[in-house]
C-alpha cells in the first residue's frame, strides 16, 4: 500500500498481526528497497507485526527530498504514528542501521528494542571499505567506479548500476557471479538519492555521541568478513550503547541474515524474547 508520510508517499507492507511492532529499515539509499528487510524480518511475522517500507527516494516510494537523516528519521516517526504503535522494535541493516540508531537515540521513549545489522556509527567505515576493496583477491575493482559510488558522484542510473555491479562481488562470504547478476537486475536505481546520501550525509556522519542515549536494549549482528562495515564498527556501537549485545557471524560477509539465515533468525528471536520477558 502507499501511505502519505510527511507529504511523500511511502510504499509500505505489513506482515503479521502480533502485539509488538517491528519497523525494519532497508539499507543502500537509492539502491535498496523493502525486499531486503521483508526477506529477513518477514520471517518473524508469526510472532510480530512486521512493517517494511521503501524509504523516501528509494524503491517505489515518492522521490521528494531532502534525503537527509533528519528526514528519514522523521519518516520513521510518522510511520509509527500512522501505525498507532506506542512503542516499536526498530531494526535496520547497513545504512538502514544509521537511521535505526538515530531514531532510537532521538525517540528513546518510542523504542522497546533495537536490532542492528552490519552498520556503523560514523564514517570511519568509508576508509576501511576502500582499503578492503583495494586489497581484495576475489576481484579486481575499478578504482574510478569505487570512488564514484563511495563519494556519491555517479552520473546517472546507468552509471550507478555499473558501479553497483563492480562492488557487489565483495559483499558475500562465498562469491557467486550468477547471484551478483541477479541482484544487479533486481535492484531499483535512484542515483540522486544515492548521491545525496554519500556526498552530503556521509562526510559529516558521526553519531557516536548519541549512542549512550539509547535506552532500549540493542542486538548488534555483523558478519566476520564484512568488507564495508567491518566488525570493528559494530564493536564501537556495542561499546557505546548501554544495554547492547554483539554477535559475530563467522561465515558471513555483509549479510548474515542471508548467509547464516537460520542462526541469525534464531539469534534475533532469542534476543527479542529475552527483552519481552524483562518488560
Amino acid at each position: 500500500m502507499f501511505v502519505d508520510i510527511n507529504d511523500n508517499p511511502l510504499n509500505v507492507e505489513i506482515l503479521g498481526d502480533g502485539e509488538q511492532t517491528i519497523i525494519a529499515h532497508h539499507g543502500a539509499p537509492g539502491l535498496g528497497s523493502l525486499a531486503e528487510p521483508e526477506a529477513s524480518f518477514g520471517r518473524l511475522a508469526d510472532e510480530y507485526r512486521v512493517v517494511v517500507f521503501d524509504a523516501r527516494g528509494s524503491g517505489r516510494s515518492g522521490q521528494a527530498g531532502p534525503f537527509s537523516h533528519e528526514q528519514w528519521v522523521a519518516d520513521v516517526e510518522g510511520l509509527r504514528r500512522w501505525l498507532g504503535a506506542e512503542q516499536v522494535i526498530i531494526a535496520g541493516g547497513s545504512y538502514g542501521g544509521f537511521i535505526a540508531m538515530e531514531y532510537a537515540a532521538r525517540h528513546p521513549g518510542r523504542v522497546s528494542a533495537a536490532v542492528l545489522r552490519d552498520t556503523s556509527a560514523d564514517n570511519a567505515n568509508q576508509e576501511l571499505a576502500t582499503r578492503n576493496a583495494a586489497a581484495s583477491s576475489r576481484v579486481r575493482i575499478d578504482p574510478a567506479k569505487l570512488d564514484r559510488i563511495m563519494s556519491g558522484t555517479v552520473r546517472d542510473d546507468d552509471d550507478l548500476r555499473d558501479c553497483w555491479r563492480e562492488i557487489l562481488p565483495l559483499y558475500d562470504h562465498d562469491y557467486d557471479p550468477a547471484k551478483v547478476e541477479q541482484r544487479v537486475a533486481a535492484t531499483p536505481y535512484h542515483y540522486q538519492t544515492h548521491n545525496y546520501a554519500f556526498a552530503v550525509n556521509q562526510p559529516n556522519y558521526d553519531i557516536k555521541h548519541l549512542l549512550p542515549g539509547i535506552t532500549a536494549p540493542a542486538l548488534i549482528t555483523v558478519g566476520r568478513h564484512d568488507w564495508i562495515t567491518p566488525v570493528e564498527c559494530s564493536e564501537t556501537i556495542a561499546a557505546l550503547i548501554p544495554d547492547a549485545e554483539l554477535r559475530v557471524f563467522e561465515r558471513s560477509g555483509h549479510s548474515p541474515q542471508v548467509e547464516e539465515a537460520e542462526l541469525w533468525e534464531a539469534t534475533v528471536r532469542d534476543f527479542l524474547r529475552k527483552v519481552r520477558e524483562r518488560s
